[in-house]
């Protein structure tokens, strides 16, 4: 699971997102600190109202075993529920679910479309050139059809909206 900097992403949207600054800088203050409990007790509540920087992070959580037990299926539910609404990062992780079998049924044509979704959507030419890797390694395990299957599925997909 690739991962740039601990709470990154929540950081970045307590710029960008007035009405949940305060408990997400909270929330990566308690994380930073180790406090995992607390970080859980922030986030939950936004995660469980479609906050997609908290559901990424619920997983992410979850994925490690940082203050609750190791999920592998509640990490692919919040994951997903993030990835839905077109969070790249979680886009990624979910491919890596997929391609990892982790919580999921492993499947390349899902592990690839999600990957190809994160790579269309990341603008840090790093943070692509991984999604690219990744995407190209589970493509280097699949048929011609599979990949095909793969790309369709990919630009078929609607991010869901939030309510």
């Amino acid at each position: 699971m690739r991962r740039t900097t601990p709470m990154a992403m929540l950081l970045l949207a307590a710029l960008t997102r007035s009405t949940a600054a305060g408990p997400i800088e909270d929330a990566s203050a308690a994380y930073n600190r180790g406090d995992y409990n607390t970080t859980l007790r922030i986030l939950r509540p936004l995660a469980e109202h479609g906050v997609a920087e908290a559901e990424r992070e619920v997983g992410f959580m979850y994925y490690r075993g940082e203050g609750v037990p190791q999920n592998y299926i509640e990490a692919v539910k919040w994951f997903r529920a993030a990835a839905e609404q077109g969070f790249v990062s979680a886009q990624h992780d979910l491919g890596v679910m997929y391609l990892n079998g982790q919580g999921v049924t492993q499947d390349y044509v899902l592990a690839h479309m999600w990957f190809n979704l994160a790579a269309s959507h990341t603008s840090k030419n790093e943070d692509r050139e991984s999604v690219v890797k990744d995407r190209d390694s589970v493509a280097s395990k699949m048929t011609p059809e599979q990949i095909a299957e793969a790309q369709k599925l990919a630009r078929e997909w609607k991010p869901e909206k939030n309510n």
